[in-house]
């Protein structure tokens, strides 16, 4: 469905920009390029490197993918990414994201994410947001169109909990922010 990935993984990487001279790994399905040179590709990886931070995120995927604008699958696990960036905000195809494995500890920053229309899959288990006893049911209700976290289906009973806890939450929120 997304052709073969552009993968970058296991490479070393600790800015994106490292990556523009990197070569992706040769897969199964063979990478198909177009006349530029640019992979026919709607899938990305970067998993399993040094990455810290995205500044250079849609300058690498405009260099390696002919159609930049149509990313549906991105892989950042196993970096050193410890904030949702907004440039995955800008990534309006996006629907599989993985960000697993990182440092993320703003479990708030999830929400960013809400605006992409398509996600429907992430993974966000191996960062320090995981230890909130409200991580799922927080990540269920910042994004409602996820069919997919962690690796595992998201259940209605799952959605209608998460719907729940969202509206007793921006109650208390809302109380308090009356109160002072």
């Amino acid at each position: 469905m997304y052709g073969a990935p552009v993968d970058l993984s296991f490479k070393h990487i600790s800015s994106l920009t490292d990556a523009w001279s990197v070569e992706p790994t040769r897969g199964l399905r063979p990478l198909k390029r177009n006349s530029q040179m640019k992979y026919n590709s709607h899938c990305l990886r970067l998993n399993n490197n040094n990455i810290v931070d995205l500044d250079e995120l849609q300058m690498t995927i405009n260099h390696f993918l002919a159609e930049p604008s149509q990313l549906a699958w991105l892989d950042l696990s196993f970096n050193k990414i410890t904030h949702i960036d907004h440039v995955l905000c800008e990534l309006h195809e996006l629907r599989v994201l993985y960000l697993h494995g990182n440092s993320i500890f703003i479990l708030s920053e999830v929400e960013k994410l809400g605006v992409l229309p398509y996600l429907h899959t992430i993974t966000l288990h191996g960062n320090a947001i995981e230890a909130n006893k409200s991580y799922r049911k927080r990540v269920i209700s910042a994004l409602p169109r996820l069919k997919t976290m962690d690796f595992s289906a998201v259940t209605q009973q799952e959605r209608v909990m998460a719907n729940i806890w969202y509206h007793n939450n921006n109650h208390r929120r809302n109380s308090f922010d009356t109160l002072q």
